[in-house]
């Protein structure tokens, strides 16, 4: 199915969490939204409908991004769909947390592959299709700055796509595309709130200078903005968009 909107993206972990209000918000600035998905179609399902019932556009794709030809699809999909793809917006990822001492390599090498090598993958796909004037933004994290114990696959993985994102910026030179990458604090999603006791949650609130947790939303507002017009002097940065919990 072709679509008269004028912008598309790709949203990757769109399903649910801070990728399915950044899909959401993306689709009411006027893009038409490839959805993706690795494993539940009927949470994308959900998005991709509200998307559609709201007057935009949306279809859902399943990859996993850690392999090739999953992303390679992803983007074809995306290409059939909706003509071109402006905007992508890589945003899956998952946090296992383990120690390093004695710690479990298979899951190790799974935080890898998934946060990393599908940054990789995925930014190595956009770089190809992403036209002048498009936006590449990929997810780290803020918790990169406190090193906190048991997160060292995790900031490892996202330390990572912090360099990677700077050096598709400079491979990039002369094509106007910008690559950046929002690094969230602590946001309130399921996910995040999984297992947390209110006391807990009540200290990582306390953790920035604002005492909040911040919102799905906040990062959509962010991404948004990189993803605009007023965005287009924005290249090669990480911002820390985390209430000034580093």
């Amino acid at each position: 199915m072709k679509t008269s909107l004028t912008k598309s993206a790709i949203v990757t972990g769109a399903s649910g969490g801070i990728g399915r209000v950044v899909a959401k918000r993306l689709a009411n600035d006027g893009f038409a939204i490839t959805v993706h998905y690795a494993g539940n179609p009927a949470k994308a399902e959900a998005v991709v409908a509200e998307i559609n019932n709201a007057g935009g556009k949306a279809i859902a794709v399943q990859a996993d991004v850690a392999k090739a030809a999953d992303v390679e699809n992803l983007f074809k999909k995306t290409l059939e769909a909706f003509d071109k793809v402006d905007v992508v917006v890589h945003s899956a990822g998952i946090m296992p947390l383990l120690p390093i001492s004695g710690g479990n390599v298979e899951t190790f090498d799974k935080v890898i592959a998934t946060n990393l090598r599908g940054t990789f993958l995925v930014l190595g796909q956009a770089a190809q299709h992403v036209p002048a004037g498009g936006r590449i933004i990929a997810f780290s994290s803020s918790v990169i700055a406190k090193s906190f114990p048991t997160y060292g696959p995790y900031i490892a993985s996202k330390a990572g796509v912090e360099g990677l994102v700077r050096v598709l910026a400079n491979e990039l030179r002369g094509r106007n595309i910008t690559v950046n990458a929002v690094a969230p604090g602590q946001v309130r999603t399921d996910l995040f709130l999984k297992g947390k006791s209110d006391a807990l949650i009540d200290e990582l609130k306390k953790m920035n200078p604002l005492e909040r947790l911040g919102m799905p939303e906040d990062m959509a507002n962010l991404v948004s903005f990189l993803a605009g017009p007023e965005g287009g002097w924005i290249n090669s940065q990480v911002v820390r968009a985390n209430g000034g919990f580093a």
